[in-house]
């Protein structure tokens, strides 16, 4: 039976579709080496939790000669926008204002940083 999707992925799901975000289509190894500078993880592990991952609906594999190649088949943009969504209700309350004013108030933000931030409140003023 299927595994179904949770709303968002775990911290080492995420720490791997990051990879596949920025790489492309990797195999198990690739994904192992690719994790290895901040995470210690066998191979093993990495492949149980593509597995879990491709039950999620996270990740498709092709098989290309001897060996598998995932690619994520969930966007960047989409599950930030779910994790951030969520983060937002529980937290805030659902304010997405009180959230931001938060980010604001604790961020180190820079002068091109704030300028952008100006840009985008100007434009939805004027919509």
């Amino acid at each position: 039976m299927a595994r179904q999707t949770t709303r968002y992925p775990t911290e080492l799901e995420l720490e791997i579709l990051k990879r596949l975000w920025q790489q492309g289509p990797l195999s198990g190894h690739a994904i192992r080496d690719a994790l290895s500078p901040e995470r210690e993880v066998t191979y093993q592990s990495v492949m149980t939790i593509l597995g879990i991952m491709e039950e999620k609906g996270y990740v498709k594999r092709k098989k290309t000669g001897g060996s598998y190649l995932y690619r994520a088949s969930v966007t960047e943009k989409a599950t930030s926008k779910r994790m951030l969504h969520d983060l937002v209700a529980r937290v805030f309350h659902g304010s997405a204002a009180a959230a931001m004013l938060n980010l604001l108030e604790t961020s180190d933000l820079s002068d091109e940083d704030l300028s952008q931030l100006r840009e985008i409140v100007n434009r939805r003023n004027q919509e």
